[in-house]
């Protein structure tokens, strides 16, 4: 009796596991499908039947979406709204995954040495992210900005300084949990350096964590490099980005609605797929946060 109620424990167990994955790997792909969506479209921007997002007809400006030949209308200098919105997808999409994994690749090999190592390493660590995280961003971005001129290279690397401090925060805390584990204190204790430690054993399992902040932090990018076009310090024209083209809209909120409603529900809709994305991830990653 014992063995058969043995039995029918793990078989339901099994079950229960089987479908809080499914409902794991559903989330997943419910989310990710339509977001690779918007990938896959800004990315093949220039292969559709688009009109050249900079082309300017003042004969046509301000056309309400609907118009002939322009489905989501015109903006004030008559350029396609449409074809703005998916080129302009393309960049907003570049910066927030090149600004994140900037911030990523530093973010994770200070978090990774400062939990390593502690004592005075983390002590220093671990104040940069404290002064990182109590300066505010536009102010630092508008400093860094004037001082540097107004440039993509210039945009990343303040989005980069924007990003790396939550990598570091959390992979530090990750690394002091794993650091005490056994597999690791046997692996000192039997003469391995700290690099190989690190490198071959701590690291990868990391990954996950790693993998699930990335896909947070994109969406945080992404609305920093927003915020930025719109104040007038991010994308230069003629480039297009969300954020800019908000900008452009935001004295034509009455009369032309459309030309800043678009782009704002363009940001909306995909920095929230973006975080239900690496929150579904963070739930089938992470074994502590899966429900059954």
């Amino acid at each position: 009796m014992t063995t058969e109620l043995t039995d029918g424990i793990a078989v339901v167990s099994a079950r229960t596991r089987l479908r809080a994955s499914a409902r794991g790997w559903g989330a997943v792909l419910g989310f990710g499908i339509p977001l690779g969506i918007i990938v896959l479209s800004a990315l093949l921007a220039g292969l559709l039947p688009l009109h050249d997002p900079n082309d300017q007809d003042l004969l046509a400006s301000l056309a309400p979406p609907g118009a002939a030949g322009h489905l989501l209308g015109t903006d004030q200098l008559g350029r396609d709204m449409l074809s703005r919105l998916v080129f302009g997808a393309r960049l907003s999409l570049v910066i927030g995954f090149v600004g994140m994994l900037a911030g990523a690749v530093p973010g994770i090999v200070l978090g990774l040495v400062a939990g390593f190592y502690r004592g005075w390493v983390d002590a220093v660590v671990s104040r940069l992210v404290d002064a990182q995280l109590a300066i505010p961003f536009v102010l630092l971005a508008i400093a860094v900005i004037a001082a540097n001129g107004q440039s993509l290279g210039v945009l990343v690397g303040v989005l980069a300084l924007f990003s790396w401090a939550p990598y570091a925060r959390v992979i530090r805390g990750d690394t002091i949990a794993l650091r005490e584990q056994p597999f690791v204190l046997g692996l000192r204790a039997a003469g391995l350096r700290s690099g190989r430690i690190l490198m071959r054993h701590i690291l990868p399992n990391e990954a996950g964590t790693a993998l699930v902040l990335a896909a947070l932090q994109m969406g945080s990018v992404m609305l920093a490099e927003s915020a930025l076009s719109f104040i007038g310090v991010g994308v230069v024209a003629p480039d297009v980005s969300w954020g800019a083209m908000l900008a452009d809209g935001r004295d034509q909120l009455y009369g032309a609605w459309w030309i800043a409603a678009f782009p704002g529900l363009a940001i909306t809709v995909t920095v929230l797929l973006v975080n239900l994305f690496g929150d579904a991830l963070r739930a089938l990653l992470d074994p502590r946060r899966k429900r059954y």
